[in-house]
């Protein structure tokens, strides 16, 4: 049995942003965020997430100055550093995922928290300057927010797409309501997933070619 579907990877290619484009408003995006929601939304496959994200005036400014400069990329799990392409950034800017850090089962105990939130203490050394990118658990990002609130440390940027029916709606919400001053891009809702938190990043990434 054969199936009739386009098999040309250019052609589809294609199509895909043909269509994604046709379907989607982009009159509230400044001309510099076009190619971050273009990839976010192909890496899903929901043109309606258009009308749920929200990011500060200098979040593509400040996080591709970030990566020019040789910033690290600290991430919430591996799937997102797995999601991230290597040869779009500038710099070989490391990335740093410290879930599975041999330390971070003992602080998650001395917390009383998630793996996922003691791992942030292991990005204090790396944070300052840094390119965040969350898109698993909730309680990296509520975490990440309040270590920011009690330090001076300042990452250029955070992309914050946790998901879930647990805490994901309200970690964004506190992001988004952040007076600390830190350009970032988020999901407003339960949807995200490590899949968009990766595409924002190339998408920047892949802007500085």
């Amino acid at each position: 049995m054969k199936h009739n579907y386009i098999k040309d990877p250019k052609a589809i290619y294609a199509k895909s942003f043909e269509t994604l484009r046709s379907e989607v408003d982009f009159s509230r995006f400044p001309d510099n965020m076009h190619m971050v929601i273009t990839r976010l939304i192909h890496s899903c496959g929901m043109v309606d997430i258009a009308d749920d994200i929200n990011f500060s005036a200098n979040f593509i400014d400040y996080a591709q100055a970030a990566l020019q400069s040789g910033a690290p990329i600290l991430c919430d799990c591996e799937m997102v550093k797995s999601g991230i392409i290597r040869r779009l950034l500038p710099a070989n800017n490391p990335l740093i995922c410290t879930l599975n850090d041999d330390a971070t089962p003992q602080i998650a105990l001395e917390q009383q928290t998630t793996r996922s939130a003691a791992a942030v203490k292991l990005w204090l050394p790396h944070l300052d300057g840094a390119v965040i990118v969350i898109g698993n658990a909730p309680t990296v990002l509520f975490r990440l927010l309040e270590t920011l609130a009690e330090t001076d440390l300042r990452p250029a940027a955070i992309i914050g797409f946790p998901v879930g029916f647990v805490g994901a709606v309200e970690s964004k919400a506190a992001l988004i309501a952040q007076n600390l001053d830190i350009e970032y891009i988020a999901l407003k809702g339960r949807r995200g997933g490590s899949a968009m938190a990766s595409a924002v990043l190339n998408a920047v990434a892949g802007g500085l070619g």
